[in-house]
């Protein structure tokens, strides 16, 4: 009887703090931008607010609350994680938000929020948008492989169908931002309404990023930079201590979404980023390691899409050797092995030393050898733990290692242990 209790309350809960949150929006009318994607969606978001937040009061889902409870919490209070005890914390929220609505002071919220939208499984994105229609949806990047997959039992189509929703929710008088790269892009602009503008490096995008390379002083990787080009206007922009150039596909997305929400020029607009844009611990920041070496933490969360573009960045280093430390992908289903084993081919063309962490990476570690890896540069291990201690084994002053795997693996150890 008490689990029934349990979840009777917790359902309760989820229903009063989803109504809240539809009254808020309705009360304060804040311009809202949702972000969903299967890769780069924290670091889009994190990048729209260092665009908007000088010139708007915005707020932005903080942490990982991108799901039914998590989103109306952003949109309730600034909240970045559920205090203890979990009651007292409740009864504040409800009641705060009971207040604010019933006696609205509109210059205390937020003008914008920008909200990441999660999809882990089917009906996530319908939930959300029943809260918050946004005004800009933003889809990252989904991939070839998306993250999740093996919790959508249609596979590939539905996973795309599903994030596709915040784009085709859309009215007229609203605007979609897409990856022009990804290569679901042009089926999703199919079936929207609204305005589409796109990012990318193809030419055909609207905000276009090229020249991307490496900041390099002293013989040491010191960040990375890019030029973005839109409507005739090309300026170039450098963000230290970023290493992927996935970070230039979130500054191309914010510079799409502050075009189109404020018309802000290029030069403001980066200018407001450059201040406030920071890369987010695990997610291809640049760390001194010990031995003198540099450690590109990917370590919060991998996929087939997000170890690609690591992988092709790693590719850009050409002053020093690179190593990898990949774990296993995880909720990829049936795509698993053929992802690794794409992985383990595309390892080979771009570092000089293999360390996979996990059953699924070992099929990494074989690719690469049968591509052409020395062997006795390969290793595999069951646990980040062994991991770590082979890396210190083998890193030398002037390796550049690149560190990323599912969040389950527990790569930010390894992370810890060799990091200054």
């Amino acid at each position: 009887m008490s689990q029934f209790i349990k979840k009777t309350a917790v359902r309760i809960l989820h229903r009063v703090v989803r109504w809240l949150a539809r009254q808020t929006v309705r009360v304060y009318k804040p311009y809202i931008i949702a972000i969903t994607g299967s890769v780069g969606k924290t670091s889009a978001k994190e990048a729209i607010y260092a665009a908007l937040c000088e010139v708007k009061r915005v707020r932005k889902t903080q942490a990982n609350f991108n799901n039914e409870l998590g989103v109306p919490l952003t949109i309730l209070g600034n909240w970045n994680a559920i205090a203890r005890p979990a009651g007292l914390f409740w009864i504040r929220v409800i009641l705060g938000s009971f207040l604010r609505i019933a006696i609205p002071i509109k210059r205390r919220y937020p003008e914008v929020l920008v909200l990441e939208y999660g999809a882990d499984k089917p009906g996530d994105i319908a939930f959300l948008l029943s809260i918050a229609r946004p005004h800009i949806g933003v889809i990252s990047a989904i991939g070839s492989v998306p993250v999740h997959v093996e919790f959508y039992p249609a596979g590939i189509p539905s996973v795309v169908k599903e994030k596709a929703q915040l784009i085709h929710s859309l009215h007229v008088h609203n605007t979609a931002v897409l990856n022009i790269d990804d290569p679901h892009t042009e089926t999703i602009i199919e079936k929207t309404k609204a305005r589409v503008v796109t990012y990318g490096f193809s030419e055909k995008a609207d905000i276009h990023i090229s020249h991307a390379r490496h900041l390099v002083e002293h013989n040491r990787i010191s960040g990375i930079t890019f030029k973005v080009a839109y409507a005739g206007s090309e300026v170039p922009f450098s963000i230290r201590d970023a290493f992927s150039i996935a970070h230039a596909y979130a500054i191309a997305c914010a510079i799409a979404v502050a075009q189109e929400y404020m018309k802000l020029n290029l030069v403001t607009i980066f200018d407001s980023i450059a201040r406030h844009y920071q890369p987010m611990v695990g997610r291809s920041v640049i760390l001194k390691g010990i031995k003198n070496t540099q450690i590109i933490d990917e370590s919060y969360n991998s996929s087939p899409l997000a170890l690609e573009t690591a992988l092709k960045t790693m590719q850009l280093v050409a002053h020093t050797r690179r190593v990898a430390v990949l774990g296993d992908m995880m909720e990829l289903g049936e795509f698993s092995m053929e992802a690794h084993e794409k992985a383990g081919v595309l390892a080979a063309q771009c570092v000089e030393v293999l360390i996979t962490v996990g059953s699924r990476s070992k099929l990494m570690a074989q690719k690469a050898i049968e591509k052409g890896m020395y062997e006795a540069a390969v290793h595999s291990f069951d646990t980040a733990q062994e991991a770590g201690l082979k890396l210190q084994e083998i890193m030398k002053a002037g390796d550049i290692i690149l560190i990323k795997g599912s969040h389950s693996i527990g790569l930010e150890k390894v992370v810890e242990e060799v990091r200054m």
